[in-house]
């Protein structure tokens, strides 16, 4: 008789928290490929980017454990459960860490501030396939069924090809019930604009509360906001090397000396 081939090992975390409907719906998904370990916030952790806790102890307690998918729900942020994952949970290294399915948009400049992209940044980090998934909708009972066989698709995919070494995939939804397709995109330019609320705070003094509204200004359909706002499925491959490395020749040029 052969030797069993062991199941891909696939660790699953996001910012919306473990009982957000994104990532138990990415589980079950997720569960037709492998083993699945999700460690994620206890609660919502949105914003967080690549945020670490280093002055207060986290905890971690497992609240699920069945059919080849364990659960765990983490007091850290995104890239927290990350670590302690591979710390304190996984028997080995993982085949691929997957991000999601987060409730809100991450593309353009925002994957900057996505504990998602956060998760997927961690794992490519450490060396492993990663793959981010959000539905451009907040809404808690958001409907993810859309998305599901191009969840199938792309995780097919890089369990079958891989992903260069310090290179991971930006996956975004439309909120929509059909797609007009799939489109492999760069990252749209935009900003955030009058982001902060100030209001007077009745015993004196101002406080203020994150709003604002986003930007997009980039006009070109190969753009991932843009192709969002056309309907499209969109892919955006993204490296965690941040050189400029033509400014960097540029600079060759520089009289730096002192």
């Amino acid at each position: 008789m052969g030797k069993q081939v062991e199941r891909p090992l696939i660790l699953v975390s996001n910012d919306d928290g473990y009982l957000a409907k994104g990532i138990n719906t990415l589980i079950n998904v997720l569960s037709e490929f492998g083993d699945v370990v999700a460690v994620a916030p206890h609660t919502g952790r949105s914003g967080k980017g690549c945020a670490i806790t280093s002055e207060i102890p986290i905890t971690l307690k497992k609240v699920k454990d069945e059919n080849g998918v364990q659960v765990y729900s983490c007091t850290g942020t995104p890239v927290d459960c990350v670590k302690v994952a591979y710390e304190s949970v996984l028997s080995r290294k993982p085949d691929l860490v997957v991000g999601g399915i987060n409730h809100g948009d991450n593309s353009a400049v925002n994957a900057h501030y996505s504990g998602t992209m956060g998760v997927v940044l961690e794992g490519c980090m450490k060396g492993v396939p990663s793959i981010a998934f959000s539905l451009c909708s907040h809404d808690a009972d958001a409907n993810f069924t859309p998305t599901l066989p191009y969840i199938r698709k792309v995780v097919g995919e890089v369990l079958h090809r891989g992903l260069p070494k310090g290179s991971c995939l930006n996956v975004n939804f439309p909120d929509s019930p059909s797609y007009a397709g799939v489109k492999v995109c760069r990252q749209a330019n935009g900003e955030w604009l009058n982001e902060w609320g100030a209001h007077t705070h009745p015993n004196g003094g101002t406080w203020y509360w994150l709003t604002g509204s986003f930007a997009c200004s980039d006009s070109d359909e190969n753009a991932d906001k843009v192709a969002l706002e056309n309907n499209y499925v969109v892919i955006t491959p993204t490296k965690i090397d941040l050189t400029d490395y033509a400014l960097l020749q540029d600079m060759q040029e520089w009289n730096l000396d002192v």
